[in-house]
């Protein structure tokens, strides 16, 4: 089978999306199939090209057995909206322009967000003759609105209308989560090609930490020392206008007298800038934030934590998502604070792997980290039961062998 997957973001970028799209398709090469991605030039989160990289019109290259055409790329930082759309639509113009030049594919996967990432699948799979298989791992338009990113305008339903439109027109559609099924369906597409493929976590390089290497993590990862000797809650990943990380700020400050305990984030997004500067005013020296890492250094990261935190504002939409991070902190052993309602909250209690909270609630986050640091043979029973969990469910070799006999299946149909 020949695939081509076109995502907006794929390693060195070492985002959520990045992540899953390089860890499938490594799994469908080194099962046989050829394996092309059509990505942008590195760019993500500051909008500056990586080292080593250079803007042009299309250039390839190989990550293992994986073959990578990066397309000319309108640079921009993941802030603000109207640079970032500008990104947005010029990938979308970019990619049909360069698929006439491109080895013949059987099916082309297109994963959203961002939106026009995902429509792009079908501009290209109309020029190569393929068949369209659209992954969903966020809903847009509603999440941008949601955020508070845009307000509902014309241009909202027009972006609406494409929604639709491209869940009809698409072979086979991949839902991370169980919960965007009612709504892809009610938006015009058939519920017989739908498919729920889930989050999951590449277990052999996430997997527990042994004696020494939380001493290595603070060795190795510049800026981590400061957490050295204390109960560490991190939150990892994106910072981002969904993720309420202002919550974490006031529950330092409801613990600062509390000496032996730190929070940790590590990464980047539309309101780092912001958050160091509110932890700043504020003189929180017991939150340490750290630039964003490469994904080689995240094990070393979760070894150096005690508590996982995962973030959401409480918003509806919210309930419907299962951010990535959950299996990555139990695959490490890493009890979880979850702030986020709905189905990963089902996750992590069926898994036995954390607390939950009421999203954006400093003061339940506070008493939660304060349990967790107080009680360690429940800390230790909550990052055991998670790691034996994510082991028997969310094996993401697993998961993207599934993927792939939905594009098999696509095939066949």
């Amino acid at each position: 089978m020949r695939i081509l997957f076109l995502s907006h973001y794929f390693p060195p970028e070492v985002n959520a999306p990045a992540s899953r799209t390089y860890d499938h398709c490594r799994i469908w090469a080194e099962d046989g199939h050829e394996v092309a991605v059509l990505t942008n030039v590195p760019n993500h989160p500051a909008g500056k090209i990586y080292p080593g990289f250079r803007n042009r019109i299309c250039q390839t290259s190989w990550n293992g057995k994986i073959r990578v055409h990066r397309v000319l790329t309108f640079l921009a930082p993941n802030s603000g909206v109207a640079l970032r759309t500008l990104n947005y639509l010029f990938y979308m113009v970019m990619a049909p322009l360069v698929a006439p030049f491109l080895p013949r594919t059987d099916v082309v996967v297109s994963t959203s967000p961002q939106f026009f990432c995902g429509l792009a699948g079908y501009l290209v799979t109309r020029i190569k003759r393929a068949r369209w298989v659209l992954e969903i791992r966020d809903i847009w338009p509603e999440s941008i609105v949601t955020v508070g990113a845009m307000k509902k305008s014309r241009a909202i339903r027009a972006l609406e209308w494409l929604e639709s439109f491209a869940y009809r027109k698409a072979d086979a559609i991949v839902s991370v989560t169980d919960s965007f099924v009612d709504h892809i369906a009610a938006r015009g597409a058939d519920r017989n090609k739908i498919h729920v493929i889930k989050n999951g976590v590449d277990l052999s390089l996430f997997t527990e930490p042994g004696p020494d290497a939380r001493e290595h993590a603070l060795k190795e990862v510049p800026g981590l020392s400061a957490v050295e000797g204390k109960f560490v809650a991190a939150y990892v990943g994106t910072h981002g206008m969904a993720h309420g990380l202002e919550t974490v700020l006031e529950a330092a400050e409801l613990l600062r007298a509390e000496k032996d305990i730190a929070f940790l984030l590590v990464g980047d997004g539309a309101r780092k800038q912001e958050l160091l500067r509110q932890r700043d005013a504020r003189g929180l020296n017991n939150v340490i934030m750290l630039d964003q890492q490469p994904k080689s250094s995240m094990p070393l990261i979760w070894a150096a934590t005690d508590v996982s935190l995962v973030l959401l504002k409480d918003q509806p939409l919210f309930a419907k998502v299962i951010p990535s991070k959950i299996f990555e902190s139990m695959a490490m052993r890493r009890p979880i604070v979850l702030g986020v309602r709905g189905e990963s909250r089902e996750i992590i209690e069926a898994a036995g792997a954390g607390m939950g909270i009421t999203p954006e609630s400093a003061q339940e986050l506070a008493d939660a980290v304060r349990a967790l640091r107080d009680d360690r043979e429940r800390w230790r029973q909550m990052g055991e039961s998670g790691q034996r969990y994510v082991k028997e469910h969310f094996d993401r070799a697993v998961l993207g062998r599934r993927m792939g006999e939905v594009l098999e299946g696509v095939l066949s149909a």
